[in-house]
């Protein structure tokens, strides 16, 4: 019945698809990038991955590690579960590059053109939603730091970071990423970084460095659970990071920048998270713990200034998207519309109580990109074209499903790594015939 349903979006006004449509070559967003575009070496990649590695949400999701476990085995999780979820997303990013393909349409090489509009549908409604919660984050942090009370400042804070955001759509993604973040916004975060971990360490060495390093955990949270958590951040830019490193100059530096630097970021910040929360009150938030530093005004603002670059990750990358459904509009124009949107929607929706959604809607991505990887990350190779690929769309509904039965039934061993392993095996398993010869 499911399935049914999904070849039925094909004759949807919306999924609308004439002749020049269905030609990959008239849609930028599923046609392989031409040698032009290819211009990211592997600073390139690395600046850009530490810069979207970087975030107030991701040091949140670092403090919620404490004490659940103790320190040293929080920063074991840490590491590992870093070092193997950028190396994930890493992975694609070697596939994107190889393919020229960005997310829709890698999703169409392994789904099948018409089912694959179901899974490119659904990135587009995450990345809305993400958008829209980076710009409640940035407007939160801004109130926080001026500390103003007048009626209007959440409307005007909104509409500010929408503006500027809406601003950089404008643009051009190739040349933001080489001339901004890599010239600018890279040193200036790192920075920053640098900064608040000097504050903070030496703020726990007067309270007490051995206690703080020996401190011992309340047993809430095993190893694998807390690779589970710290993996959520990298997994969660799976569908996004094809639409950059396809344009890379050649895999292995899309692959090791990718991976160095998100790896980086990602440890940098989770890091920070356990810190922080450490040395803070029980009641405190971590936005205003981090106003309490020396300096701290300063380096929350560049950490904000950052916060738009994921933003924009966001918005680029539903832009791309939504090209690859109806191509009449360009990708410069869909980014527009969609900043415009996301800056309406941060104005009205109570988008806090949206994230256990987001969060929710981002799993199925997991054992999507399971499939991708089964399926392509042996050696990227060109197959036919046909509507559905029903053995994969069956495998990423059980990957799916272990998901939430492992979420459900078995906490401990963490929900995104079975499923993620359970769909990449399965799909690797199951290639077709011919692919299985190519690799051989």
């Amino acid at each position: 019945m499911l399935f049914t349903a999904i070849e039925g979006l094909a004759e949807l006004p919306f999924f609308w698809n004439n002749k020049m449509a269905n030609n990959t070559s008239h849609n930028e967003s599923l046609a392989p990038v031409g040698a032009d575009q290819r211009v990211f070496g592997w600073y390139s990649h690395a600046s850009l991955w530490f810069s979207l590695g970087v975030g107030l949400l991701v040091m949140q999701m670092g403090a919620y590690l404490v004490p659940a476990m103790g320190t040293q085995d929080a920063l074991l999780a840490i590491v590992m579960g870093s070092v193997l979820g950028a190396g994930l997303l890493a992975w694609v990013a070697k596939i994107a590059c190889d393919t020229g393909l960005s997310s829709a349409g890698l999703m169409h090489q392994v789904y099948g053109s018409a089912f694959a509009r179901l899974p490119v549908l659904l990135n587009i409604v995450q990345l809305v939603g993400w958008t829209t919660f980076e710009l409640v984050v940035m407007r939160d942090g801004t109130l926080a730091m001026f500390g103003s009370s007048w009626w209007g400042a959440a409307l005007t804070a909104t509409l500010l970071w929408g503006g500027v955001l809406t601003l950089l759509m404008a643009g051009s993604m190739l040349g933001l990423v080489r001339s901004f973040v890599s010239r600018f916004g890279l040193p200036l975060v790192v920075l920053s970084l640098l900064w608040l971990s000097y504050q903070f360490v030496g703020l726990l060495q007067t309270q007490g460095w051995a206690a703080f390093w020996h401190r011992p955990g309340q047993g809430e949270m095993g190893m694998l659970s807390a690779m589970d958590l710290v993996n959520a951040m990298p997994v969660s830019w799976l569908p996004l990071i094809a639409d950059y490193a396809r344009h890379g100059k050649d895999s292995r530096s899309a692959l090791s920048g990718s991976w160095v630097g998100y790896a980086v970021a990602n440890v940098w910040c989770y890091a920070l998270g356990v810190m922080v929360v450490s040395v803070s009150a029980p009641d405190a938030n971590l936005v205003n713990t981090l106003l309490l530093a020396q300096g701290g005004l300063l380096a929350l603002g560049l950490i904000l200034l950052d916060e738009l670059d994921n933003a924009y990750g966001d918005v680029y990358s539903a832009a791309v998207n939504s090209h690859s459904l109806w191509s009449r509009l360009t990708v410069k124009h869909w980014g527009l519309s969609i900043a415009v949107v996301c800056t309406g929607l941060a104005m009205v929706l109570p988008i806090h109580d949206l994230e256990p959604f987001l969060l929710m809607l981002s799993s199925v991505f997991v054992p999507l990109y399971g499939v991708i990887l089964g399926r392509l990350g042996a050696g990227a190779t060109a197959s036919e074209q046909v509507s559905v690929k029903w053995d994969a769309a069956l495998i990423w509904v059980a990957g799916i499903a272990m998901f939430h039965a492992a979420a459900n039934w078995a906490p401990q061993f963490g929900a995104a790594l079975p499923s993620l392993l359970f769909s990449l095996v399965l799909a690797w398993l199951t290639r077709p015939v011919s692919e299985v010869v190519s690799h051989a």
